[in-house]
Parts: structure tokens; C-alpha cells; sequence
């Protein structure tokens, strides 16, 4: 993808169709076609490696559009809300400020700075919150291990020492390039090889990712035969994104502060041939699984790391989520501006990530805990890319958080 110009350039060997442009202050459906053709690319390339023919590859930029909203409309049943009754933006003294509050641990951090009971509703909150400085109420929540974001401009984000810190790293830091074989202690027995059709079959995934970049990044690689086991902590549930990011994987819950979950950690990245993860940049290291751990114990894989506001600079540490990087780097008040007015539901766009082309299961399965398959009816997008012959989707449905034992299958 080629952005230097400011434009999303999509590869010279894939078709474009369609003409639907998203309403947005930036070129949203231009990314969403621009990814699905690198990412369909980089597949099809990976079925010529097995044996295929050159494919022919076609991205719809009408399906691209509607793959960054939700790709699963339910049937019967009504989705819940992604967001907490006082997750939102707010005004304050000199501006906005967003409060990310879907966690119980940062709505109770958000609520003890504001002096605020923890039955506090939104007007209760709004009221306290008009009070604040947008910035040193930012900072006192963020002090607290909450999340919030207050509204810049991209002028205001140039100057501001996180945004210069950014702007001097590279898109993707790439280390080093190695090669090593694999002693995963036998639990590739069982494992499917790569054809053609579904490239990516054998492939193994551990994705530690949250919302949304890395769920839907690895969503993607399930669609094309990879064995994606995510891992969250235990209690983790966001019901009202199941059916868009548990599609296709298996997920189980582990408690890393426990030693015999994080054994269990191990033992999974032993058999993992990808490790992607949405960790602060030191959180993983707490764990004793640094980056330079993480190369020498386990030298064959692949390990990805996603973080909010980048790997240096005074916020490199700050927890994150992508409507709080979306207020912070001028892109929700560039959406102001576009749109005129205080809109809130124009300060952001869509989702800041790389999306699937595709999540249709292929055959249905009963498989996930009591109680979701009486509710997972509903229809799926078709897919936005078409790779030739290869063969796209999954015979695992949507079946929760934590509906799965941490092995590999």
C-alpha cells in the first residue's frame, strides 16, 4: 500500500468494482479497498507458493465500505451494546474529552477521579466533567490507570511531544530476520498442511489482541485456514462484539498473574507459529516475556506487537483504544470540522485497522457455550475479496469468550 502521497494506491494486479466512497473527513473506503487488496495479494501469493495458478483478484469497494461498520446483522435477536452506559465523549472546560470506560477496573478509575459513586449515570458524569480541564482531568484519570482522551487538532497533536515521537518512527518496526526449526513437544501430531485452496491451513495463531485491530487482523488469517486460539483474562466478555471477533477461532481464558496459567502460555507459544498481541510495551515483559525472551526461547516465531500510541515518546506506556487515539491525533476534531458543528457521532471514523475480506462459516456447528448458538442466527457480509480458487471461511462459528480450553486442537 502506497500512502506517501496520501493516497491508497491498491496493487496493479487486482480489479476494483464498485463505487461507494464511506462519508468521512478522510479517504476511509480508499484504506478499507487499499488493505483487502495487500492483504489478498499477500494470499494469493501464498497459493501460487503451494502450487496454484496466478489468481485473479477482485475487491468491491461497496462490500470494503460496509465491512468497516459490522459485518454480522442478527436474526431474531438484538445485538447488546458495545459500550458502557458512561463510555463517551464529554464536554469539558476547553473542549471534549472521551472516557473509555467499558472495563470495570477504568469506569471505577474514571469515577473516583470525578468524585463520582459507582452508580453514577451519564448526566451525573457529564455534570462533573463540565467542571474539569480537559487536560488535567485526562491526566488524573490516566494517573488513576484509567482511560481518556482529550480532543486535539492535528496541529495541536504536531506539536504535542507524543505526536513528534510518533511521527519519527517508522509505519512497522521490523526486527531482525531468523530462522529456526521447532521443538513443540509433539503438538503438531494432529496438524493440517497448506494446500492451494486454503494456504494458510496449518498455520498456528496466539492472539492476545483486544479491541479491534488485532482480533479482526487474525480473524482474517482464520478464513484462510489458520488455527487462531485467543487468550483473554478470565471474565472477559464483550457480548456485543462475539459475533464479529470470536468467528473462526477458538478462545479460552488464562489468568497470566497465575504460574500455572502462564506455564500453560509456554507451552501454547511452543506450538505457535504467529504470536500477535495488543500489550502495552511493557506489559509482556512483567510477564518474563520480553521481546528479547520471546527471541531466544522461541526463535521460529513470528511475533507481532500492536500498541495505541507507539513504541517511545512520554505515552509509549499509555493504555489505549483506538476512539482514544482517534481524539487524541486530531482525527476525531478533523471529522468535527468536516461535518460542522459538535456531531459527536462525527468526531470518529469507523474502525483504525486492517479488515477481513471475508467471515462466512462454512458449514454450521453447534460447538461454544450454552446459550449462544440459540442466538448466533443472523446473516454475514459476502465476502469484498475474491482470490481465484482459494477457498475462504470457516466451520468455526462465533462462540464466545472463554467457550474453549487453552490448547491447541
Amino acid at each position: 500500500m502506497d500512502v506517501s502521497k496520501g493516497a491508497f494506491d491498491v496493487p496493479a494486479n487486482v480489479q476494483v468494482t464498485g463505487d461507494a466512497a464511506l462519508p468521512s473527513a478522510f479517504d476511509v473506503t480508499g484504506m478499507a479497498v487499499a488493505s483487502m487488496a495487500d492483504a489478498a495479494t499477500a494470499i494469493a501469493q501464498l497459493a501460487t507458493h503451494h502450487g496454484a495458478p496466478i489468481a485473479e483478484i477482485t475487491v468491491d469497494r461497496n462490500l470494503a465500505s460496509l465491512w468497516f461498520g459490522l459485518s454480522f446483522t442478527p436474526v431474531g435477536w438484538e445485538l447488546p451494546t458495545v459500550w458502557d452506559a458512561i463510555a463517551g465523549d464529554y464536554r469539558c472546560t476547553d473542549g471534549w474529552i472521551r472516557l473509555h470506560t467499558n472495563a470495570a477496573h477504568h469506569r471505577a478509575a474514571a469515577l473516583e477521579v470525578l468524585g463520582l459513586e459507582a452508580g453514577a449515570d451519564r448526566l451525573e458524569v457529564a455534570g462533573a466533567v463540565v467542571r474539569w480541564s480537559g487536560e488535567a482531568l485526562e491526566v488524573e484519570v490516566v494517573a488513576a490507570n484509567g482511560c481518556a482522551a482529550l480532543m486535539r487538532s492535528l496541529q495541536q497533536w504536531y506539536k504535542h511531544p507524543q505526536g513528534q515521537a510518533v511521527a519519527a518512527e517508522p509505519l512497522v518496526h521490523w526486527g531482525a530476520s531468523r530462522s529456526a526449526g521447532m521443538d513443540d513437544a509433539g503438538t503438531r501430531a494432529r496438524a493440517s498442511l497448506a494446500t492451494a485452496a486454503r494456504p494458510l491451513e496449518g498455520v498456528r495463531v496466539l492472539d492476545l489482541t483486544g479491541v479491534i485491530a488485532g482480533p479482526v487482523a487474525t480473524r482474517f488469517l482464520a478464513m484462510y485456514g489458520a488455527e487462531v486460539l485467543r487468550i483473554d483474562p478470565p471474565g472477559w466478555q464483550e457480548q456485543g462484539l462475539e459475533a464479529e471477533m470470536t468467528v473462526g477461532k477458538h478462545c479460552a481464558h488464562l489468568d497470566l498473574g497465575d504460574a500455572a496459567a502462564l506455564g500453560t502460555l509456554r507451552e501454547l507459544l511452543a506450538g505457535a507459529d504467529i504470536f500477535i498481541h495488543g500489550y502495552r510495551p511493557d506489559a509482556l515483559d512483567k510477564f518474563g516475556l520480553s521481546e528479547a525472551v520471546l527471541r531466544r526461547d522461541y526463535p521460529w516465531l513470528i511475533d507481532i506487537g500492536l500498541d495505541a500510541y507507539g513504541w517511545g515518546g512520554p505515552w509509549a506506556n499509555r493504555r489505549g483504544f483506538d476512539s482514544l487515539v482517534q481524539m487524541s491525533c486530531g482525527i476525531a476534531d478533523a471529522g468535527r470540522e468536516h461535518f460542522g458543528g459538535e456531531n459527536r457521532s462525527r468526531f470518529r471514523f469507523r474502525h483504525l485497522t486492517t479488515p477481513p475480506a471475508i467471515c462466512v462459516p462454512r458449514r454450521p456447528s453447534r460447538r461454544g457455550r450454552i446459550g449462544w448458538v440459540a442466538r448466533c442466527a443472523g446473516r454475514r457480509l459476502p465476502s469484498a475479496a475474491v482470490i481465484g480458487a482459494v477457498t475462504v471461511g470457516t466451520s468455526i462459528p462465533a462462540s464466545g469468550f472463554g467457550s474453549a480450553p487453552p490448547r491447541w486442537q
